[in-house]
């Protein structure tokens, strides 16, 4: 599944799947436990192909960080949980994005990154590489 179709609902914990779009807005199901819920139109939604993180030249999209991640780990989940303290969870992201803009990127956003990942991983949607080539295509 592409990151086009995996969303972050703000005030609602973990990442969740589109499933339909209603007149009103659209039905999304959760990939922690699979329940359904009718998101508005007025709710704050970010969808994961259009994130990206601050490095100090530029914005990487979290499709490749994501993918950065995946690699060093041999598309396991991650040693570290979102949960560990923000020392462990920079020193990490580090070795991922060595570059990256710790002024303008938090530890909540890389506890989000770390857990996206990592519910990304359980349920094998970490295949990036189609998305990749489904965007070439259509340009």
């Amino acid at each position: 599944m592409s990151l086009e179709k995996v969303l972050a609902i703000s005030g609602k914990p973990g990442l969740y799947k589109l499933i339909t779009q209603t007149r009103g807005g659209f039905i999304a199901e959760s990939l922690l436990d699979k329940k359904r819920l009718s998101v508005n139109i007025h709710q704050n939604v970010s969808v994961l192909s259009e994130i990206a993180i601050y490095t100090l030249t530029e914005e990487v999209p979290l499709r490749q960080v994501l993918s950065k991640i995946k690699e060093k780990e041999s598309g396991k989940a991650t040693p570290i949980s979102h949960k560990d303290n923000n020392d462990v969870l920079e020193e990490y992201f580090f070795e991922i994005l060595p570059d990256y803009d710790e002024d303008r990127v938090y530890p909540s956003d890389i506890k989000k990154v770390i857990q996206w990942y990592n519910l990304l991983q359980k349920h094998d949607m970490l295949d990036f590489e189609v998305d990749a080539t489904v965007s070439d295509e259509e340009e």
